[in-house]
């Protein structure tokens, strides 16, 4: 079996050690090599020939998200971001997917009571997971002032159809496709998105800047009205219900369904249950079958429910798993689901 070489590159000699022991216990990954900074990487990648790369977000010299503008436009790779889970951290590397990286990883922790390393597993999933996924350079789009908002009379009623999208690797830059297109008196959209807590907030917050509607992390209780759209919070499960004549979400902390919290199948049956035909689910790039389940169970309720096609996908995993099982009623790439929806959601 050909084995998925991985390049490490950390600043940290203690957190290169930790990823080189967490990526080596896979049989089908081997780590090639190491380098303390992007310099040295740059002449590891050109003579190793690395899968994958693992880079850290903050280093001297040269921080992570520069390394990788670079490394995108002359040798494009699959990377995978290291990131601290501080307020400069989640900023660089929801940059560092901007640019091209296929997903990112919390830095793993050594418990020196068991001598176990927390988030082992997902940074070996994750790092399968990217070398196998599309890979391109994608710049930045420029900042533009999102288009003026439309104040309607629907802006002040309460939703009548809701809009629930589910993504995972891949689904930050998809999202921001997504939400950017949208008109700001759109229906009510909710979200999950896999990443952790502190990542959501920074990244709500950046879709909430670029795009008409307006776009928050939910809190518990929060209704879901026309032109906003909330973001589940990482670390927490979010449903939807009605309440009356009102549509809300329910935030809540429980065990992980899919090995995910946040889970997509959590909001996706919650939809089926309580909206029906009030719904449009809608299936993102990602890996695993998170969601898949939910959107079929939101189809046999009468919900129209849409996937991302294959060639548009970074990693087509999830929309994979919901159209085998005939949970997508239409397949559509990631330029034409905006529409899509809007046109299953308004007509």
């Amino acid at each position: 079996m050909k084995k998925t070489k991985v390049l490490i590159v950390d600043d940290s000699a203690l957190m290169r050690q930790l990823l080189t022991e967490i990526v080596s216990r896979d049989p089908s990954l081997e780590v090639v090599g190491v380098a303390g900074d992007p310099f040295v990487a740059q002449e590891k990648i050109l003579r190793l020939q690395p899968d994958v790369v693992t880079l850290d977000v903050e280093m001297p010299r040269m921080d992570g998200v520069t390394f990788l503008e670079k490394l995108m436009r002359a040798h494009p790779l699959p990377v995978v971001m290291v990131s601290s889970l501080t307020e400069a951290g989640c900023e660089t590397t929801l940059r560092a997917l901007e640019f091209g990286a296929i997903d990112f990883v919390t830095k793993p922790k050594l418990d020196v009571r068991s001598g176990t390393l927390d988030l082992g597993g997902e940074i070996v999933a994750k790092v399968k997971a990217a070398a196998a996924a599309k890979v391109g350079a994608r710049r930045p789009r420029p900042a533009v002032a999102p288009p003026p908002s439309i104040r309607t009379h629907a802006m002040i009623k309460t939703t009548h159809r809701v809009i629930a999208i589910g993504a995972s690797t891949g689904g930050t830059e998809a999202l921001k496709d997504i939400l950017t297109a949208v008109p700001a008196d759109s229906p009510g959209i909710v979200i999950v998105q896999h990443m952790p807590g502190t990542f959501t907030t920074a990244f709500a917050n950046r879709l909430d800047a670029l795009s008409a509607i307006r776009v928050r992390e939910a809190a518990d209780g929060d209704r879901i009205l026309p032109g906003h759209a909330l973001l589940a919070p990482g670390g927490y499960h979010m449903e939807a219900f009605r309440s009356g004549a009102e549509y809300r979400v329910r935030v809540f902390f429980s065990e992980p369904v899919n090995r995910h919290r946040p889970s997509v199948d959590v909001l996706f049956h919650s939809c089926a249950k309580y909206l029906g035909a009030n719904a449009v689910g809608v299936i993102l790039t990602g890996m695993g079958d998170d969601g898949a389940r939910g959107l079929l169970a939101m189809r046999n309720a009468g919900a129209a429910t849409i996937a991302q096609d294959e060639a548009t996908c970074v990693v087509f995993g999830m929309p994979k798993e919901a159209i085998a099982v005939g949970g997508a009623a239409e397949i559509a790439p990631l330029s034409r689901v905006p529409s899509a929806m809007l046109r299953r959601a308004c007509g």
